[in-house]
């Protein structure tokens, strides 16, 4: 193994793909709901771009658990975008787990990820038509 081998992905973009199993559906509540329009298609796929980062939407007879947040939206301000979600429709998750839990939909999470430089974060969570699971987090400095 040489020292080139401990950064094989270190420089790689990441990029989030999300099963759906009704791609029109998807691209519907996309549109609609987060106001959102894919920057390319192709058969059975959706490309969006969000500030510099990208996901895709992809046909999958598969289906999401749901049970945990695989994307995740970082805006200015959480009150804001939740209630501009809210008219378009979206409904956000109440959640109450030990150490997690909601009200009116906002969670304060203490500590956050290490290189966010952030004390803490606030964050909600809602499904899309798929039954993916995606959050909106904002922050706490």
């Amino acid at each position: 193994m040489n020292e080139d081998d401990d950064d094989l992905l270190g420089r790689a973009r990441v990029a989030t793909r999300l099963p759906a199993q009704d791609l029109e559906r998807a691209r519907r509540f996309y549109a609609e709901r987060l106001g959102l329009r894919p920057v390319d298609e192709r058969p059975g796929g959706l490309l969006y771009r969000c500030a510099g980062t990208e996901f895709a939407l992809f046909q999958s007879t598969g289906a999401s658990s749901g049970t945990f947040t695989q994307m995740a939206f970082e805006v200015g301000d959480l009150d804001a975008v939740m209630a501009g979600l809210r008219r378009r429709g979206v409904v956000f998750e109440e959640v109450d787990v030990p150490g997690l839990r909601t009200r009116d939909g906002i969670a304060e999470v203490e500590g956050n990820y290490p290189s966010k430089g952030a004390r803490g974060e606030r964050g909600a969570w809602f499904r899309d038509s798929e039954g993916n699971m995606l959050g909106v987090g904002e922050p706490i400095v």
